[in-house]
């Protein structure tokens, strides 16, 4: 009953700024103007999809190649940053989340990332506009 109780007041506490949908499509989501930053466990679509979309990301990889991608979201593309755990097991607390957040939208670190964000993400669509590489290598296939 008290579970039941507390997510009843979640929800209602979210009535005003958030919106909880069972089913969406993600690409949707990032490319909506008022997203500012992803968090994202890293896998492979999602790291493309904010690196296209030129989306900042809040990395908090698992495992296999998550770690990787977050690396290189992180210290090559400049593109987001690593939340790290806050204790001893290793899990990012809630409000380590939000201090990452505050990072991303408010701080001189967040308007790098979106300087970056942006680069990549004209990379990208130059790449697979006509003429592009990626253009490129399908019509050679």
């Amino acid at each position: 009953m008290e579970l039941i109780l507390a997510t009843l007041i979640f929800f209602e506490s979210l009535s005003e700024n958030g919106l909880i949908v069972t089913w969406c499509l993600q690409l949707q989501v990032l490319e909506h103007e008022s997203v500012v930053c992803f968090v994202t466990h890293c896998g492979w679509s999602s790291t493309l999809e904010a690196l296209s979309l030129g989306v900042a990301v809040i990395a908090m990889p698992i495992w296999t190649d998550q770690i990787t991608n977050a690396k290189f979201i992180v210290d090559v593309w400049k593109i987001g940053v690593k939340a790290i755990g806050d204790d001893e097991k290793g899990i990012v607390r809630r409000e380590t989340i939000v201090d990452f957040i505050r990072k991303v939208m408010e701080s001189e670190k967040g308007n790098e990332l979106e300087k970056n964000c942006i680069k990549w993400k004209n990379l990208a669509n130059n790449s697979v506009d006509e003429g592009g590489s990626s253009d490129g290598n399908i019509v050679n296939l």
